[in-house]
């Protein structure tokens, strides 16, 4: 279904690894009011660093009209660090270890990400699994099966830590390599009863989270998260999704992302396959078995 899109021109990465007042200016900054991923990129372009660009938003501020502009301290900055490394998190930021390369590559990617766990496992190839929250045991069977057969093939496993399809993928490649994207801090447990999962993939795995520790997800940031889900990945397998699913998003933004695109053909009378069957006649590749998914990947690695 995807068609791949050209390579995304170099997003704005440290030429090293930040040292600690480079990440707190990172941070300052794109903590700083109405400072997004593509807003950051281009102040740092034009100011040769965060540091210099935060000393340039008042005037920027006033120049556009507004007479002041909510920056982000320095005290605030240090208090969402150390609260990041009390969790055993790690603020990574773009082209060091531990961000995803091909999340680098998307348009306007973020900068930091918080992350907990084997931070190794962002640097192999991964594949998303994504479905309906309400999974039928059918469809949570062979998605238990798709991911331990990707995953012996060598791929991480990533998902939205979202009950049913989500769980059911985290579950199977747990002790391989799976990882979670979460659309709250990477202390939030949503929903609640992954409490014990998402404590064993910041063991095991890997947490990823664009939010800091202690901010509990909108249903706005859910589409957010889909899109890091979608951005780190090589392809995206959507295993029952209803008409209106959010993983009919993360669909959508991964066609976008010039990823693959993957969908379970299911019953016509189960509302759960309204969505993927959709996706099949939009061009989606059909996957009965993990190989349908290994046989398009293999050109990419």
């Amino acid at each position: 279904m995807a068609k791949r899109s050209s390579k995304a021109s170099a997003p704005t990465k440290p030429s090293a690894r930040l040292n600690h007042h480079q990440r707190l200016a990172w941070l300052r900054l794109i903590r700083s009011e109405n400072v997004g991923p593509a807003t950051f990129r281009a102040l740092v372009n034009e100011f040769g660093g965060a540091e210099a660009a935060i000393a340039a938003l008042p005037l920027l501020s006033r120049r556009g009209g507004r007479s002041d502009i909510r920056l982000c301290t320095e005290a605030e900055a240090e208090a969402e660090l150390e609260a990041a490394e009390s969790l055993g998190a790690s603020l990574v930021a773009i082209g060091e270890p531990g961000y995803p390369p091909a999340l680098a590559q998307v348009d306007s990617p973020p900068p930091l990400l918080y992350a907990k766990g084997r931070l190794e496992l962002a640097d192999i190839p991964i594949v998303a699994i994504v479905g309906a929250r309400n999974g039928s045991a059918v469809g949570q069977k062979f998605t238990r099966q798709i991911a331990t057969d990707l995953a012996l093939e060598g791929f991480v496993i990533a998902s939205g830590l979202a009950r049913g399809i989500d769980t059911a993928a985290h579950l199977a490649a747990l002790e391989h390599g799976t990882i979670a994207v979460l659309a709250g801090g990477i202390d939030i447990v949503y929903p609640p009863e992954n409490d014990d999962l998402q404590r064993a993939i910041g063991e095991r795995g890997l947490l990823i989270s664009e939010r800091s520790p202690g901010f509990a997800p909108r249903g706005k940031d859910f589409p957010r998260r889909n899109r890091l889900i979608s951005g780190i990945s090589l392809g995206v397998v959507v295993v029952e999704a209803a008409e209106r699913s959010g993983s009919l998003i993360t669909a959508r933004l991964a066609g976008e992302q010039g990823r693959e695109v993957f969908a379970v053909p299911g019953s016509p009378l189960d509302p759960r396959s309204a969505g993927t069957n959709n996706l099949l006649k939009q061009g989606a590749g059909l996957v009965t078995c993990a190989r349908d998914i290994l046989e398009v990947l293999a050109p990419i690695l």
